[in-house]
C-alpha cells in the first residue's frame, strides 16, 4: 500500500511550512491563507487551518534502510530526538525487521524516521531532508480498535499487516510500504506520554489493485 496524499490539521500554518522546507527539505506545491501543501519524497501532505486547539497526528517515513545512524546524527543537530528508554533513542521492532527514532514537529505531531531492512532501498547519498523517501504511516485512532480496522478492511480491501497480529488496542492494517496503525483512544503514543486522541484526517492511497481510494476520518 502506498500513501499518496495526506490532510491533516494545524494551529500554525508558517511554522509548519517553515519546519517541514527547512528539517525535512520538502516543497511547497501550494500556499494558501487556510492551506500548505507540502511533498516530501513522494508523499503529498496538506495541512489545513483549524479552530480545534492542538490537534495532534503521528507519521513515520521511510528513509533508506543503511541510513538510521546517518539520519539520526544528522537530525541531532537540528531537532531534539525523543528517548525511547533510559539507554536509547532508537527502537527495534524485531518483529518488523525495521529500527526507528522519532522526534517532534512545531505542531506537536509525533514524527518517526524508520529504516525497514526487508526492502530493497539502500542509498549511497549522504542523508539530509531529500533523503526522506515517503510517509510509511500514519495513526488512526478510535474507541473501538477491532470494529474500526474491520470496517476499513470490508471497505477497501485492506489486510492486517502480515508482521503484526491485531490486537484489541493496536491494530496495522498495510503493507510493508504503508501501514494505518489503528490505536485505542488515549493510548500513549510510544515512545512518549502523548495521549492519542482522533482528529480530522483523509488519506489517499492505492493498494496497487486498482485506482486511487480515500478514507475520511472526522
Amino acid at each position: 500500500m502506498k500513501i499518496k496524499e495526506l490532510h491533516l490539521l494545524t494551529n500554525n500554518l508558517r511554522e509548519t511550512a517553515q519546519f517541514y522546507t527547512q528539517l525535512l527539505g520538502a516543497t511547497i506545491t501550494k500556499e494558501k491563507e487556510e492551506e500548505l501543501s507540502l511533498l516530501i519524497g513522494e508523499t503529498l501532505i496538506s495541512f489545513h487551518t483549524s479552530s480545534e486547539e492542538n490537534p495532534v497526528y503521528h507519521l513515520a517515513f521511510d528513509i533508506p534502510k543503511n541510513k538510521l545512524e546517518e539520519a539520526w546524527h544528522w537530525l541531532k543537530q537540528r531537532t531534539t530526538i525523543l528517548p525511547v528508554s533510559a539507554e536509547t533513542e532508537f527502537s527495534d521492532f524485531e518483529l518488523w525487521n525495521a529500527k526507528s527514532f522519532y522526534f517532534y514537529d512545531n505542531n506537536g505531531n509525533l514524527l518517526e524516521l524508520i529504516c525497514r531492512h526487508d526492502l530493497d532501498n539502500s542509498s549511497d547519498q549522504p542523508f539530509d531532508g531529500t533523503s526522506v523517501l515517503y510517509v510509511s504511516e500514519i495513526g488512526l485512532v478510535s474507541e473501538d480498535v477491532p470494529f474500526l480496522a474491520e470496517t476499513l478492511m470490508n471497505n477497501y480491501g485492506l489486510e492486517v499487516y502480515a508482521k503484526q497480529p491485531a490486537q484489541d488496542n493496536f491494530t496495522a492494517l498495510g503493507d510493508e510500504n504503508g501501514l494505518l496503525i489503528i490505536v485505542n483512544a488515549d493510548r500513549n503514543w510510544f515512545p512518549t506520554e502523548k495521549k492519542a486522541k482522533s482528529f480530522r484526517t483523509r488519506i489517499i492511497f492505492n493498494t496497487g489493485t486498482g485506482e486511487d481510494q480515500e478514507i475520511s476520518i472526522s
